[in-house]
């Protein structure tokens, strides 16, 4: 386990993934009914109801029991309220104040609650499965969507347009089904099948910075009238990919905020106006 700045997929993907690289394979996870998890709304992945970390878990051969009972859910509850009770004033005594501190000090805590508290099992078979050899946890671990590329190779992801490299190969996938990956570190990756597609990107939402006006002089009245009508736009980043807050990004539920505020000022500003 780790302290992280927000409780998303990719923390989650991280963790299992440590987990696993440890461990090896589960049969099955044990988890509440945490959005991560589990979702009753179609179109979180293809209109079928699976989430991101469900996938994952499918391409891994895991299954993921979700707790459907207030005992169930209790057994863990119990636990957390219990860890952060003894761990917070563990950390105190320690005079630990930050998250790196606190990751280092947790294997420590985490040895000495086990040999206080652990009990053997009833069966000590150890049923983890190792890795298959085409299982890449890099891959798996990663935020997957489906993008239709247009007549000219080009896609959006997080309102940026990815222009696909112009090649006698590349021009057969016109109109054809390709996947964005997206990476924990924050790197993009789009492929066809197997094959990695390079690209080159136009950000919508880049701003023209004051530099820029400064050094082209000649052009500030044109490079003003930009900045102008950029900051006046909506320069929100999607809400609906995965929240990068471990990479110090906003989170999706700031950008979400704001993006509905400056929506309901441009309809203040337009009824003013009328």
């Amino acid at each position: 386990c780790q302290f992280v700045v927000s409780e998303s997929t990719f923390t989650y993907f991280d963790s299992t993934r440590r987990y696993i690289e440890r461990h090896g394979k589960p049969v099955a996870f044990y988890s509440d009914k945490h959005s991560v998890f589990r979702t009753n709304k179609t179109g979180e992945l293809g209109g079928d109801g699976v989430t991101q970390f469900g996938r994952a878990l499918t391409d891994l051969n895991i299954d993921i029991i979700c707790a459907n009972s207030p005992q169930a859910k209790g057994r863990v509850e119990r636990v957390n309220q219990t860890l952060q009770d003894r761990l917070i004033k563990e950390m105190r005594l320690r005079n630990i104040a930050d998250t790196e501190q606190g990751n280092r000090y947790l294997p420590e805590f985490m040895a000495k609650f086990n040999a206080q508290f652990s009990k053997e099992p009833l069966n000590p078979k150890n049923i983890h499965r190792e890795l298959l050899p085409q299982e890449d946890l890099k891959e798996i671990f990663s935020w997957q969507e489906e993008r239709t590329l247009s007549k000219n190779l080009t896609l959006q992801y997080d309102k940026i347009l990815y222009l696909i490299e112009d090649s006698i190969e590349n021009r057969s996938l016109a109109r054809n089904k390709v996947k964005v990956f997206d990476y924990f570190d924050g790197s993009i990756k789009i492929k066809s099948k197997h094959r990695e597609l390079p690209y080159r990107i136009f950000d919508k939402l880049q701003k023209v910075d004051q530099g820029e006006i400064v050094s082209n002089k000649r052009l500030a009245t044109v490079l003003n009238y930009i900045k102008e009508k950029q900051e006046h736009n909506d320069e929100a980043r999607s809400t609906s990919v995965p929240s990068r807050q471990h990479l110090g990004k906003a989170s999706t539920t700031k950008i979400r905020k704001t993006a509905k505020a400056k929506s309901e000022n441009r309809t203040l500003a337009s009824r003013a106006n009328k």
